[in-house]
């Protein structure tokens, strides 16, 4: 059962990985703008000045992009397994995501930044299990 979860949580890094990709790209070209439902108020007044908030979105946009690469990664941790090193990326990972979902939260409440730090707790608490430790360890 643990190793259908540890897939599956693959499964949903890969998942992120193209959607980060995808809207990292769309950022830097200037073809969509960041989404002010996932930033704080005071990024909101930092950044009211609309030229300001371009340069801005388009640098997101390469971070963005660099993120669903290290999402990708991070899936190919899940879906690869049998090292330390794919194992102590996978955990990495999970915790840079959710300490990042944390902060996205910070001074709001949202529903896709919530359920996302949700998606990555149950990952962490899956990625803690002596289970999983053996899935990636072999």
């Amino acid at each position: 059962m643990t190793e259908i979860l540890l897939v599956l949580c693959g499964v949903f890094y890969a998942v992120l990985c193209v959607f980060s990709v995808v809207t990292g790209l769309m950022y830097a070209s200037g073809k969509r703008e960041l989404n002010p439902l996932e930033l704080s108020d005071r990024f909101m007044q930092r950044y009211a000045d609309k030229d300001k908030r371009r340069r801005f979105t388009v640098r997101m946009g390469w971070v963005t992009f660099a993120v669903g690469i290290a999402q990708g990664i991070a899936a190919l941790a899940f879906f690869l397994r049998g090292s330390a090193a794919l194992y102590w990326t996978a955990l990495g990972f999970t915790l840079f995501s959710l300490a990042s979902a944390a902060w996205k939260l910070k001074g709001k409440f949202h529903v896709f930044p919530l359920l996302k730090a949700a998606a990555y707790t149950v990952i962490l608490v899956l990625l803690l299990l002596p289970a999983a430790r053996a899935y990636f360890f072999g």
